[in-house]
């Protein structure tokens, strides 16, 4: 085991020094005419998405909080949600079906960090887009509120 170990040490080492090395430390080198640069819309194209789907709207909004979250650790996200475009009832089950393969896209998938990367991803996929922006109601409450005097109390007598 002992006479092993300066064996291995020095393949070890001569495989570095080669050019049979592993690709990590070999030095890189790349030619200028490797790097395409695509114009907006162009990467649609190349990406092999059908024609169809090429010049589809989307709508970029910012999702409410849900009903269980408190605080604003998930606000400001920004979504990509594509509109749909054709629904229809299952008459079997009666569930809601749909022909549209980028229906539930967005919701789980294109999430952003702020409404301008959203825009750029649009337009870099050659997509129309529409920004809704609701408006953000803060009220500031304190728990004390819940127990402040809140005048006497009516009553009916007339």
């Amino acid at each position: 085991m002992s006479n092993s170990l300066p064996k291995i040490w020095k393949k070890g080492f001569a495989l570095r020094a080669s050019s049979i090395g592993p690709l990590w430390r070999r030095p890189f080198s790349a030619s200028s005419d490797a790097l395409v640069e695509y114009k907006p819309g162009e990467i649609g194209i190349v990406s092999g998405i059908p024609q169809d789907h090429l010049r589809r709207r989307v709508v970029i909004y910012s999702p409410a909080r849900t009903a269980t979250q408190q605080g604003s650790g998930k606000v400001g996200r920004w979504k990509i949600n594509f509109m749909s475009t054709l629904k229809w009832e299952n008459p079997l089950m009666g569930w809601t079906s749909t022909g549209d393969p980028y229906a539930h896209v967005g919701d789980s998938a294109l999430g952003f960090d702020s409404e301008e990367a959203a825009k750029a991803f649009a337009e870099h996929h050659g997509w129309e887009y529409v920004v809704c922006v609701y408006p953000f109601i803060s009220l500031v409450k304190a728990y004390a509120d819940n127990f402040k005097f809140k005048g006497h109390p009516k009553t009916d007598d007339k």
